[in-house]
């Protein structure tokens, strides 16, 4: 017999133990309510229909308060779950850490909100050079772009909760 699937798992979780998990994959507290309130999922397509449209149905507000739940990149002594993420950081010469810090300075100083970016599978050169790329963008772009790539991390931690 295979493992459960993320909706198989998250379905027999009680109402505590399931929240605590839809807040590991997104800290918005609204969005976990409505995710809360759409279970039992029928399926694991049906789980991130579902969770793709609580994440577009919320505001600027809720996407901030997921966006506050993520480490800067690059940022030492982070959770495990965010350092499996940002795994493309471990090779980091001193040089690139020292840009990515800046880089996070300068984009929060500009937008309000940590630079989010789905982190998984990318060095961090690519990491850097998004970044930079981003700080040229206008508030309400970017603002979006950093929407879609929470929704995209949030894809991949739901996938994985199963394991977790």
């Amino acid at each position: 017999m295979g493992t459960a699937g993320p909706a198989e798992h998250l379905n027999g979780l009680p109402g505590n133990a399931a929240r605590a998990a839809l807040t590991r994959c997104c800290s918005s507290r609204r969005w976990v309510d409505a995710m809360l309130a759409a279970r039992p999922f029928a399926s694991d397509a049906a789980l991130f229909e579902a969770a793709e449209r609580a994440w577009w149905a919320v505001g600027k507000d809720d996407w901030l308060e997921a966006f506050g739940g993520h480490p800067r990149i690059g940022e030492r002594g982070i959770d495990a779950l965010a350092r499996h993420e940002q795994a493309g950081m471990n090779r980091a010469g001193e040089e690139t850490r020292a840009a990515l810090e800046q880089g996070n300075r300068e984009y929060e100083a500009r937008f309000g909100h940590v630079f989010l970016i789905c982190a998984t599978g990318k060095n961090a050169t690519e990491m850097l050079a998004a970044l930079r790329s981003r700080l040229g963008n206008d508030p309400t772009s970017e603002l979006k772009i950093a929407a879609r790539e929470q929704a995209k991390i949030t894809r991949l931690r739901l996938e994985k909760l199963a394991a977790s």
